[in-house]
């Protein structure tokens, strides 16, 4: 690609909006050349840039609020700190562009090539970035909140402390993805895939998780309060001292889960998965585990006082020193090593 700019059109540029756009709309045709240009600091809002050659082209800090980007080459290009709000960025490619710390609130960027570009500390609040690649992309500490990233491929992408609170992510592809202490919350993130995604210490309250595939997805330490987790893929996920309270787990999949110190008090896990699961020390305090599968699970030292285990299935369940105070059983088939399967129909009152 040509990097060289164009004298006659930075000339055209200089004069303002109204003589620039007034050229434009006369010259369809000829596509504007500004690559490689310097143009930091300078002040384009509104411009017609759509189509132009911006590639390699300095536009640090500056001013492209409300300005025509759709169908232009911004590939390798440096808008660090640039304002772009509301600017229209469909079709756009922005390959490798630093856009760190710019202002991309309300921007359309639907359709647009992200791969490798740099979003470290951008402000991308309520912003269209439908079906878009963003796979590989650094978002550590984006602002995302509100912003519209359905069907969207984000595999490997980097959102550290990244905020994705209000964001619709439906059908998006998040695997692999580092959301280490990112805020989630009130996220609809039904469909999504997050397997082996890294979650820990992320904030997921009241977030949408139903039918997510969560598959070996770190979780450790994460805040998943109220949250609804419907269906949910979480085999073989490390949940270890997370916080589900009041978490709707109704049919999960938590077969070998890491659940240790997790607090799961008042959590519904209605015909949930738990099969060799550890939830060692965790804390099941009024948790409704009716009909739940908890065979070959480690359930030592564990709170489960006033719990709900109505027909679950403990075999081979391990429940030493766990608290079962005023649980509920029902009626229980267990099997204790070399002796037959035998029935239980009772309310514990004792701890274990």
């Amino acid at each position: 690609m040509n990097s060289m700019a164009d004298p006659r059109h930075l000339k055209l540029l200089k004069k303002g909006s109204a003589t620039w756009n007034t050229w434009r709309a006369k010259h369809l045709e000829i596509q504007p050349h500004f690559g490689g240009a310097n143009l930091s600091g300078a002040n384009l809002g509104g411009f017609n840039l759509s189509k132009a050659n911006l590639y390699v082209a300095n536009l640090c800090g500056a001013n492209l609020a409300g300005t025509n980007l759709s169908g232009a080459a911004i590939n390798g290009a440096d808008l660090s700190k640039a304002n772009l709000q509301a600017a229209n960025l469909y079709g756009a490619n922005l390959y490798g562009t630093n856009l760190s710390g710019t202002n991309l609130s309300g921007a359309d960027l639907s359709g647009a090539d992200i791969s490798r570009a740099n979003f470290s500390g951008a402000d991308i609040s309520r912003a269209n970035l439908s079906g878009i690649t963003l796979s590989g992309a650094n978002l550590s500490g984006v602002n995302l909140h509100e912003a519209s990233l359905v069907g969207v491929n984000l595999i490997g992408a980097d959102l550290n402390e990244a905020d994705l609170s209000g964001a619709l992510l439906i059908e998006a592809d998040l695997s692999w993805v580092h959301l280490s202490r990112a805020n989630l919350s009130r996220v609809d993130l039904r469909g999504v895939r997050l397997c082996k995604a890294d979650l820990n210490e992320a904030g997921l309250q009241e977030a949408n998780l139903s039918r997510v595939d969560l598959t070996g997805a770190l979780l450790c330490k994460a805040d998943l309060r109220r949250t609804t987790l419907d269906e949910v893929n979480l085999s073989k996920a490390d949940l270890s001292r997370a916080d589900l309270s009041g978490a709707v787990l109704r049919k999960a999949t938590l077969s070998e889960t890491d659940l240790s110190r997790a607090n799961l008090s008042g959590a519904n896990l209605y015909r949930a998965n738990l099969s060799r699961a550890n939830l060692s020390s965790a804390d099941l305090y009024l948790a409704n585990l009716s009909e739940t599968n908890l065979n070959g699970a480690n359930l030592s030292e564990t709170d489960l006082r006033g719990a709900n285990l109505n027909r679950a299935a403990l075999t081979k369940t391990n429940l030493s020193r766990a608290d079962l105070r005023g649980a509920l059983l029902g009626k229980q088939i267990f099997q204790i090593e070399g002796a037959e399967p035998f029935s239980l129909e009772r309310t514990f009152t004792f701890l274990s």
